[in-house]
Formats: C-alpha cells, sequence, structure tokens
C-alpha cells in the first residue's frame, strides 16, 4: 500500500522559514513528478511548487524567489523549504506524488499526503 506522509508543518513569525517533508512509502511503484499543493481555508487549492523525475521544476508565481522544491529520489522525498514566509502563505500544505508500477495496475495515478498545517502569525 503507497503512502504519502508529511511533515515539517507548524506556526512560525513572518520572514521566518520552514522545511516539509514528504516521503512515499511502500514498494512496486517509480515516482514520476511530486509537488507540493496548499488550500487556504475559503479558498481552493493550489499548485505551490512541482518538481518533475528530471528535477525541472515550476512555482506559483507568489512563492517564486522564496521557495525551493527539491528531491531524493534514494530516499522516495520531496522537500520544500519555504523561506520568507507570509502571512497569506498560511494554509493547508499537500505534498502530491505521481506514481506508475505494478502497485498502480501500471497506470499513472496520482496520491496525497495527509495535509500539514502552516501558520504564519505573529
Amino acid at each position: 500500500q503507497v503512502q504519502l506522509v508529511e511533515s515539517g508543518g507548524g506556526l512560525v513569525q513572518p520572514g521566518g522559514s520552514l522545511r516539509l517533508s514528504c516521503a512515499a512509502s511502500g514498494s512496486g511503484f517509480s515516482i514520476n513528478a511530486m509537488g507540493w499543493y496548499r488550500q487556504a481555508p475559503g479558498k481552493q487549492r493550489e499548485l505551490v511548487a512541482r518538481i518533475t523525475s528530471g528535477v525541472s521544476t515550476n512555482y506559483a508565481e507568489s512563492v517564486k524567489g522564496r521557495f525551493t522544491i527539491s528531491r531524493d529520489n534514494a530516499k522516495n522525498t520531496v522537500y520544500l523549504q519555504m523561506n520568507s514566509l507570509k502571512p497569506e502563505d498560511t494554509a493547508v500544505y499537500y505534498c502530491n506524488a505521481d506514481l506508475i508500477g505494478p502497485v498502480t495496475g501500471w497506470a499513472l495515478r496520482s496520491y496525497w499526503g495527509q495535509g500539514t498545517q502552516v501558520t504564519v502569525s505573529s
């Protein structure tokens, strides 16, 4: 069974930093793209950053220059380094991964983590 387990959320003051981690557990798959999305109260879930298996990245305009996404393929883990945090970054952050392999019936399937709360407040 495949699971995405996130960690690293919390409360931070404006201008502070946090690092989110998301590890994919299980077996019988390879990971294609991985990414982070967020959802603030009353708003739709939005893309924050995404990284392909070839380590090409893309970011939401609102986080460019402040957030950095990276991955460790040996650990099946994706990271999101968040610097210069603003109150408008407050949201639940969700990890996403596109997997393929015997466990998915050889179809590309998208998996989600349970979400981790990030609160930016003084």
